[in-house]
């Protein structure tokens, strides 16, 4: 159970950061060319190297930092057209498979559950 949290919450972060930089570099850029909002993904590079190495603390405080990219995910779902709809909606999910991930993940290693799994001494 634990594995397939990390994993999820792993595929789906490097995959948000590649599905940023490709939609504002490359498929749906606010200007031709390119914008300066491919920089949104550097605060996802913030968490990697913890999500990566399972540090439960990073697990933490990335959930709260997913749900920006959920907003924004959302709000330009609603309000553009074309590729940059179908862009938001995948930015959405995967910043709600990453933020589900992440807080399961954070509550199955907290200390208590996991003495809470250990079986009982006879």
């Amino acid at each position: 159970m634990i594995r397939g949290l990390y994993l999820a919450a792993c595929s789906s972060l490097i995959a948000l950061i590649f599905l940023c930089l490709a939609w504002e570099l490359r498929l749906a850029p606010i200007q031709p060319g390119g914008s300066w909002l491919a920089l949104k993904c550097l605060p996802l590079l913030a968490p990697l190297f913890g999500i990566l190495n399972g540090r439960r603390y990073a697990y933490q405080w990335a959930s709260m930092l997913i749900l920006l990219y959920f907003t924004e995910g959302i709000v330009r779902a609603t309000t553009e057209t074309g590729m940059g709809q179908l862009l938001a909606t995948a930015e959405t999910a995967l910043s709600l498979v990453f933020f589900c991930a992440t807080v399961a993940y954070a509550r199955l290693t907290r200390p208590s559950a996991q003495k809470s799994e250990a079986p009982a001494r006879p």
